[in-house]
């Protein structure tokens, strides 16, 4: 799988391993940020993952800061993106199952590496369910086309 791999200062340690974790499982990984450790504005690396993921030059995006939140918050301004942050496996199986998560926000501060990589392989490997979940992610459409969901 062809995925874009985005961090900030703070999680750029874990996106390093986590990069090297999943070239090793045969994914070909985009890394889309430095990953020096430098000051970065996590708002600049969650673009640059959701353009890829949304311009479909890749499959699936991760990012990682502090928290994951402020990644998830700027790459869901992006149309097309359905980004989660999650912070266990269950959560993890859910964002794909239901809710077709095509970027995944971990936090580098509250989660170890052994846990960031059982989600992110977790998260990889959990299909959408579709059914009833496909109806919601046509609302959610309608929502970022400036549409109200309850009116079709």
């Amino acid at each position: 799988m062809k995925i874009a791999l985005g961090a900030d200062h703070r999680g750029a340690a874990s996106a390093k391993q986590l990069a090297d974790r999943l070239k090793s499982l045969g994914h070909e990984v985009a890394i889309v940020s430095s990953l020096t450790g430098d000051t970065c504005d996590y708002p600049i690396p969650a673009y640059a993952v959701g353009r890829a993921v949304s311009g479909n030059t890749a499959e699936r995006g991760l990012l990682i800061c502090g928290t994951g939140i402020g990644m998830c918050i700027a790459a869901n301004k992006i149309k097309g993106v359905r980004a989660a942050v999650v912070h266990d496996e269950l959560s993890a199986e859910i964002s794909r199952t239901h809710n077709d998560a095509n970027i995944l926000c971990l936090s580098a501060d509250l989660l170890g590496q052994r846990l960031i990589e059982k989600i992110t392989e977790v998260w990889l490997t959990t299909p959408f369910q579709g059914g009833r979940h496909a109806r919601r992610l046509e609302e959610i459409q309608l929502i970022e086309e400036g549409r109200d969901p309850s009116v079709k």
